[in-house]
Order: structure tokens, then sequence, then C-alpha cells
């Protein structure tokens, strides 16, 4: 109940904050790369159980890559140093030591936009209290933070195309580096090039009873018919399928307000060097009697993939609907 108030409570300042600009003081723009956290804290406490426990709790694993990375980078700041410039991240996690422990959230603290995360506590242990209390709200705060920004960039160089709304009544914002790939009859492929391979996004719908038995199942095997039919692999004969050495992760969730699976896993093409992470997203939309499914999958070896995956999470996540019914 105390994560849920603190939540409630930070949301209703966000939305105080994007309210008229007027009187307000000048605050500069925020810097830093997508998903980096700034963590300002004394070397000994970095070095120590305190910075553990910091890497452990909001640092865990991208979910759904081949390798382990983690959700996002830590660059260390000393104190002494954590003024001025330093204090432009888009994201601070930052500890302090005083009697009168409390923990808090700030918007545009010293820059915009920004979060600064803040853990007061007489000594480390108390801190480490605070944090691993608070620990999801601090990371979906952040996530959150990291989604409208690389949205907001996205935006600077948005596609015209408009294949997507023709075919299913939705728009999805990404930029125009992404190309239509493939059109056929209820399927859309679009592709962007990258410097190892290609980011690519796949939409298609489905009957309302295409889900019945074993929801869990029954996306895996549509997106092995999918593969088979539209997403062929460099070889003859070859198409993309799931990749069975890997457990997927399975979600319920919602997207834009419609109940949604969530999905993500491996794929890979039988008989070829080729294989990635994927993120599946099966919408159930009532309004127009069908099942929407949104999917993102990087085709990028030997590379880090976490930016990948997280790019085309937020253009997914950029759904909105343009027809009548929605």
């Amino acid at each position: 109940m105390h994560n849920k108030f603190l939540l409630i409570l930070f949301l209703a300042l966000l939305a105080c904050e994007e309210g008229p600009q007027k009187n307000r003081a000048y605050v500069p723009s925020s810097n830093g790369r997508i998903n980096t956290v700034s963590v300002v804290m004394p070397k000994s406490d970095w070095n120590g159980a305190l910075g553990k426990s910091v890497r452990d709790q909001i640092g865990a694993i991208y979910e759904g890559l081949p390798i382990d990375e983690p959700q996002f980078t830590f660059k260390y700041l000393n104190p002494k140093v954590f003024t001025d410039f330093t204090r432009h991240s888009r994201n601070i996690l930052w500890f302090q030591k005083d009697t009168a422990s409390r923990f808090s959230l700030a918007q545009n603290q010293f820059a915009k936009p920004q979060i600064v995360v803040n853990i007061v506590g007489e000594d480390a242990e108390v801190q480490d209290f605070y944090l691993k209390e608070n620990a999801a709200l601090i990371v979906k705060t952040l996530q959150d933070n990291e989604h409208k920004e690389k949205l907001r960039r996205i935006r600077k160089d948005r596609t015209n195309e408009k294949v997507l709304s023709k075919t299913f009544g939705i728009q999805l914002e990404y930029p125009s580096a992404y190309k239509t790939f493939k059109e056929a009859q209820n399927f859309v492929w679009i592709q962007k090039p990258i410097q190892k391979g290609h980011l690519n996004l796949a939409v298609y719908s489905l009957p309302l009873n295409a889900m019945k038995g074993k929801v869990n199942e029954r996306i895996l095997s549509i997106r092995d018919s999918i593969g088979k039919l539209h997403i062929p692999g460099r070889l003859p004969n070859t198409h993309m399928s799931n990749e069975e050495a890997y457990l997927p992760y399975f979600y319920k969730t919602k997207l834009k307000g419609q109940t949604t699976y969530l999905t993500k896993g491996m794929w890979d093409v039988a008989g070829d060097y080729m294989a990635g992470p994927f993120v599946n997203y099966t919408l159930l939309d009532q309004a127009n009697k069908r099942w929407l499914v949104i999917e993102g999958f990087a085709f990028a070896p030997s590379v880090s993939k976490r930016e990948y995956m997280f790019e085309l999470n937020t253009i997914i996540r950029s759904l909105r609907f343009v027809n009548k019914k929605n």
C-alpha cells in the first residue's frame, strides 16, 4: 500500500509538471544514453553491499535475451563531483546520509526530463532497506521515463507510412529507417537495417477462436505457423520458428486497456545460422472481434541486443487505434 500511495502521489506530481510552463524556473536539458542511471554514493558503499544491492535490485537482467544483460547501465558518481553538469543526467539514484531517513522521487529537479530517486538514511544498511522496499517502484518509474525519452527521439524522424492504418486500423510510431518489407493478406512485415543485421516488426490478426485451449501453447504454435508462411530464412526451404532450447517468459497484462498476452523468447531458423530475441504482444481487440498480434524481433549477431529490443518494445507500446470502433 505504501508503494502504491507513493506511485499515485508521484503521478499526480507529474501531471502538475505537465501543466502551463508560466513562471517556472529554467532548467537545462538532461543528457545520457538510453537506459543509463547515474548512481551517487561514497566509493566504499559502491564497492560494498549497498552497491551490490543496487546492481541486484535495479540492474536485474533484461528478460528474453540470449545472453544476460542488465536492464540499466550504471554510471557511478562520487558525491564530491556531483555538481553542475553531472546533475544533468536523465536518471539519478542519489544516496545521502542523514539521521532523518526518507525515500522520495522528484521530477526535473536539476534538468528536464529527469527522474531523481533520493534515498536518505543514517547508514548504508538503512539506505539499503529503503532501496529494497521501493525497488519495484524505482524500476517502473525509470523504465517509463526511458520509454518516453525513446519515443521523443523516434518522433524526431517518424515514418509517414500508412500501411498499418490501412490494413489493421492502427498506428505505431517508428522511425523512417523502418520500411515495409512484406505485405500480404492480413500480414505486414516492417524492417530496419542495422550494422550487423536488422530489426523487425510483424503485425497480423487472428479470429477470436484462435486462442482456444492453453494460450501460451497457442501463441507459440501460431508463431511457428506465421514464420513458416511469411518469414523465410536466407536459405531455401527455411523459415523462422521458436527456439525450443530457451524457455519463454509469459505474462498477462494490458496494452491500451486491452487484455494482452506478452511473450518474450528466442527465435531461430532451422538449417541456417540465424537466431535472436523476440517480443510478442497478443491483444484481445473485442471492438473489432479479433486478436491483434504485434511482434518485434531482432537479428543482430555478436552484439548487445538490449537497446534493440527496448526500441521494439517502445514502438509496440506506442500502439494507437485509428478506426471508429476503437
